[in-house]
């Protein structure tokens, strides 16, 4: 029961639109997810791990502070090759990370293939009484792989933008160099994941938008052109606002939400892997992945589709 409210499954779906959350086994480590997403994507792609030249792990929650996730995944999966770091852009991870993979490719021609992970163990951070995260955070992984393509397909255009006034609304204190755990004791008022529902909201709906139109812009399309979306996975409502906001219904979107929750960095990266599996991209369409993270920052990038040489996988 959290704490302050009567809170009943009925209201949490009215308030979020979710029916479930995934919760990793206490034995369970991020490492273990992201590898098993990672090895989906790679079957799925056709690309073994010796071909992979980059691995990005997106992620606040890794096995450790350091060393990053992509180590390790790099050690598992044995790409031998691969150059790895792990990216904390909060649960923009994964978008951010899939932009910087593809500049990376553009301006080193020795990286074939890059590996982009998400992966959070939300719950191992909240306190299961608080109902501003309890009610919403999840854990899981998704994966992609990169691979080059003719000019004027895959990636077109990526935006970012960061409004940091609510700088303080979205966080997790205990454990940094302002709050180091080393001589105290647990203290879940900074130990455990803070948020500030609304302030989410109101970043969200204001700052989505714009950071969707700048990339369409970057990437030299119309949104109006735009064939489908995918967004990270926060809360059911949101995204039906958000997709209407900017002019189209959930009829050009895929949401697991309901089903999972939010998890994170990993989410927008499941909810592609779903996406492609079910056949929702098609080649040739444009379609844009676009998130929001704790700072608060946003990023959006522009694809036309294409699955050769390319995958994504999930775990959850």
């Amino acid at each position: 029961m959290c704490r302050g409210l009567s809170v009943t499954p009925e209201w949490i779906i009215e308030k979020t639109g979710i029916k479930r959350r995934y919760i990793a086994a206490k034995d369970d480590r991020a490492s273990d997810y992201a590898t098993e997403a990672a090895a989906e994507a790679l079957a799925m792609a056709g690309v073994s791990a010796e071909q992979i030249d980059l691995v990005i792990g997106c992620t606040f929650s890794g096995d450790y502070i350091y060393p990053p996730v992509s180590a390790k995944v790099q050690q598992n999966i044995k790409a031998q090759h691969a150059q790895i770091f792990d990216l904390q852009a909060n649960c923009c991870g994964f978008v951010t990370g899939l932009t910087v993979a593809s500049d990376r490719m553009l301006v080193d021609s020795e990286v074939r293939h890059a590996l982009v992970i998400g992966v959070e163990f939300c719950s191992r951070y909240i306190d299961r009484t608080d109902v501003n995260t309890a009610i919403y955070l999840s854990d899981g992984a998704g994966a992609a792989v990169l691979s080059r393509i003719a000019p004027g397909s895959g990636i077109l255009g990526s935006a970012f933008l960061t409004d940091s006034s609510n700088y303080e609304a979205v966080r997790m204190r205990g454990g940094g160099s302002s709050f180091p755990t080393h001589g105290r004791e647990f203290d879940p008022t900074i130990d455990l994941m803070e948020m500030n529902g609304l302030a989410t909201w109101k970043q969200a709906i204001t700052h989505l938008p714009t950071v969707i139109r700048r990339a369409c812009a970057k990437a030299s399309v119309n949104l109006s052109d735009v064939d489908f979306f995918i967004f990270h996975q926060a809360n059911y409502n949101l995204i039906d606002y958000v997709i209407r906001k900017i002019g189209f219904d959930l009829s050009r979107t895929y949401t697991n939400v309901q089903e999972i929750g939010n998890t994170g960095s990993a989410s927008p990266a499941i909810a592609l892997s779903e996406a492609v599996a079910k056949g929702l991209l098609e080649p040739g369409k444009l379609v844009v992945i676009a998130a929001v993270g704790a700072g608060f920052n946003f990023a959006a990038n522009v694809w036309k589709w294409s699955l050769k040489g390319g995958g994504s996988a999930d775990v959850q």
